[in-house]
Formats: structure tokens, sequence, C-alpha cells
């Protein structure tokens, strides 16, 4: 890990930052097994990149991280997920209270497109049932465009619909809406695959920053995002028709220079996938 990066990790651990522990996790659709006793720690204040080909499930062992993949008609999975040691699917644990905690970010921006770019971002305290002042949404609201890299470009729009922004834009305020509820965790699922490089950048540049103080997992295809932005990765893969399982996993500059599975360097240097 470079120096930069293992100084914000300690000062991120330090001010509370939490970690994801996914164990022995399997998955079905319609009695079709997709994940296969997969085992993961996403460690706090690090970017953690799940990667691999189309179909190997990293896009579901994301959605089982913060509860979204019960959801889904038919759909069963097995093992743990454990927020800082708790298991998020204890029973009495609450649904909106892993969502809180554990935010997501998707890969097409989905902002409420007639709201207003100042509700979009507190729209999340409504449905957590957090009350707040309108001083205190006026300051989470400037304080979560500002994080999210969205601020200067929108501080005199803040009543303007939030669809009327770019796709990039939008992202940035997916992004800061999330950030609204406190999450401990915040998950990415290809966010920045719809969009152009410019704005995919300023994504990259929030990652970094946020990362600080929320502990972030992205799933990407994009092999120099996932050098540039995360601090460990996870390879993903499904052969043959078997379901997908982690290859190889370990901090991102080992994972691309010196992989232990030749599977993995065969993917990281796009000779498959």
């Amino acid at each position: 890990m470079p120096k930069a990066t293992a100084t914000a990790t300690a000062i991120a651990i330090a001010n509370g930052a939490s970690s994801l522990d996914a164990r022995d996790i399997s998955a079905w659709f319609g009695g079709r097994k997709v994940l296969d006793r997969v085992s993961l720690t996403m460690p706090g204040g690090q970017v953690t990149a799940l990667i691999g080909p189309s179909g190997c499930g990293k896009s579901t062992f994301l959605r089982i991280l913060n509860r979204m993949h019960e959801l889904i008609p038919g759909a069963e999975l097995a093992g743990e997920v454990l927020l800082d040691g708790e298991d998020v699917y204890a029973r009495g644990r609450r649904l909106t209270d892993a969502r809180r905690r554990i935010g997501m970010v998707f890969q097409k921006p989905n902002p409420f497109p007639a709201m207003s770019v100042y509700d979009n971002v507190t729209a999340g305290l409504k449905l957590t049932g957090v009350r707040a002042s309108v001083d205190e949404k006026d300051d989470l609201v400037e304080e979560c465009l500002t994080k999210a890299g969205l601020w200067k470009e929108v501080r005199d729009r803040l009543r303007q619909p939030g669809g009327a922004l770019s796709g990039g834009q939008q992202q940035r305020l997916c992004i800061a809406r999330s950030l609204a509820v406190r999450p401990k965790i915040l998950l990415m699922d290809e966010p920045c695959s719809a969009l152009d490089p410019t704005s995919t950048r300023r994504i990259e540049e929030t990652i970094r920053e946020l990362a600080d103080e929320v502990t972030i997992v992205i799933v990407t295809h994009n092999m120099q995002q996932a050098a540039r932005v995360s601090d460990q990765c996870a390879f993903f893969l499904a052969e043959q028709g078997t379901p997908g399982r982690i290859v190889e996993h370990g901090p991102t500059e080992a994972m691309f220079s010196t992989p232990t599975d030749p599977r993995t360097s065969d993917y990281v240097e796009g000779r498959f996938g």
C-alpha cells in the first residue's frame, strides 16, 4: 500500500471507519447457484474493488452486502455479513437499519428527476425517520454536495430538478444523497460505466477523498480504474457454468504486478473477460 494511502487508512480507522466482513456467502436465483462460499474482508478506511468478467457474481455479492438480494423473487443466500462484527442479517435486525449504514450507488444515476437537487440530498432523512431543522438540512446539503465534488457546480441551482443535471452530475448527486444518512459503508456498482472521461475522473477523485471516512466497495470492469482508486482487489470468476468464486484477493498493487494465480494475470492484462 502506498505510504499516503496507508496514512489515510490509519486516520480513517482512528476516526471510526467501519469494516465489512463477508463469510461463506453462497447465493441462488430460482435454485441456480450463482455464488459459492465467498469470503472477503473489506477493511475500514479502504477502497475494495471487485473485478472479474460479466456473470461471475460481483454485483450479486454487492447487493447481498446491504440486503438487496433478498428482495428479488426466488433469491436465496447463505452465510454472514458482519458490519463491525454484527451480522446485518441477524434475526430482528431491521432492513432500514442495514440500508442506512450500508449505502448504495448504482450503475445508472437514479436521482428523483422531478425533485430538486436540495430535496434529493435530504430525501434519505425522511425515509430513515431522521428529523432535522431547516438550518441543519442546509448545512447537510452543502456538506454532502461538497464531499461529492458537486457543491460549486450546483450551489446556485439547488431548487432546480435533479433530473436537469448532466449524467456525471446526477451520479455525484446520488453519492451526496447516500452520504446524507451518514453511512458506514458505501457500495458502488460500476458507478462510472455510463459516464464520459471527465465525469469519470471526478467520480474517482470523490472516491479517493471519501475513503478517508467511509469504507467503499466498488464493482468495476475497468482495470485502470481499479488500479487508480482501490487499495485492495478481489478477483471473481465463474468457470464453465460453475458458481462465482473469488480466485484471488489482496493489495491492488500486488494483484496487478505479481498475482499468484495465472488466471488473475490473464484477466488484469486483458487476455480474457
